[in-house]
């Protein structure tokens, strides 16, 4: 890589800003019958202010639980979880989520499912439509605001649904693997938008997913968990410049970072489901004539 990158200065400047979120001891069971399972243990973490945090790990190790946890969605068994200081309580504007699913109302145009959370906060008509129409046109689709989520692309709706989230100013962003359902062209492309969103808002992003190289791509700490019970394996600094292409897949620095992670991630694969450890052979089931 050419660009000289001072790693040091550029994370003592970020564990120099506030905390905006903290989990303490963090704790989450649950439960079924006589059953329990932990699937969030003792999480201690903290995301500074306007920091970009990605959580990845192996299925079934809470990263969704994580994110529904601080956007209020779920209660939690024991520890705390403090945003900008304050214990959560129950969901809240200044905690923005965004799903894999576009979660947009079916029956509402481009702009009003943008409205919807300034009207719900009491504002007027006229200043709820003059918010959504900055931030749709900030997303880009100025063209399409009177259109309906079945009228839209898949890029289009996610667009929409992090606009409704931003119009309402939070804090914190939580995305749960909001690029998942795209084709890898358009994710490239919102992975891009988000990233140029991020770096012009004073905006801190909490992003779950699974995508080894869409988290190197995006965040300045990776948190890796471990599953059963889900804990924090470990935290990654990304010691890459920003701004950072997609063509940094191919540096070495990007590769030699993406093995490390795989081998967080993968390594217990195998003792998380023995299934896959002894599959059987698989038989021919009809003559095949290679010669064809």
């Amino acid at each position: 890589m050419n660009e000289i990158f001072d790693a040091t200065a550029y994370f003592d400047n970020i564990y120099a800003r506030p905390v905006m979120l903290e989990t303490r001891s963090l704790t989450q069971i649950f439960r079924h019958g006589k059953l329990q399972r932990t699937v969030l243990n003792q999480i201690d973490l903290q995301v500074h202010k306007r920091e970009f945090i990605c959580v990845i790990g192996p299925s079934g190790c809470g990263k969704s639980t994580l994110s529904r946890i601080v956007a209020g969605l779920d209660s939690f068994h024991s520890g705390e979880v403090l945003v900008d200081g304050q214990p959560i309580q129950g969901t809240s504007a200044e905690r923005g989520m965004v799903f894999q699913g576009y979660t947009l109302f079916p029956w509402k145009t481009v702009k009003q499912n943008v409205m919807f959370g300034p009207l719900m906060k009491g504002l007027s008509q006229t200043r709820a439509e003059e918010m959504a129409r900055e931030w749709i046109n900030i997303i880009g689709l100025e063209k399409y605001e009177n259109q309906y989520p079945h009228e839209l692309s898949g890029g289009m709706k996610q667009r929409v649904a992090i606009a409704r989230a931003l119009v309402n100013e939070p804090k914190l962003l939580l995305m749960d693997e909001p690029f998942g359902a795209l084709d890898p062209h358009t994710r490239q492309k919102m992975q891009k938008h988000l990233m140029d969103l991020w770096q012009n808002i004073d905006l801190t992003i909490l992003f779950v997913t699974h995508d080894m190289d869409e988290a190197i791509l995006l965040a300045d700490r990776i948190v890796v968990l471990k599953s059963n019970p889900g804990e924090i394996k470990e935290i990654i600094e990304v010691n890459l410049p920003r701004p950072r292409y997609s063509d940094l897949i191919h540096s070495t620095e990007f590769k030699q970072l993406r093995a490390h992670i795989d081998v967080l991630v993968h390594a217990q694969e195998d003792s998380l489901d023995p299934a896959l450890q002894n599959l059987p052979k698989i038989p021919r089931m009809r003559h095949i004539d290679t010669s064809e």
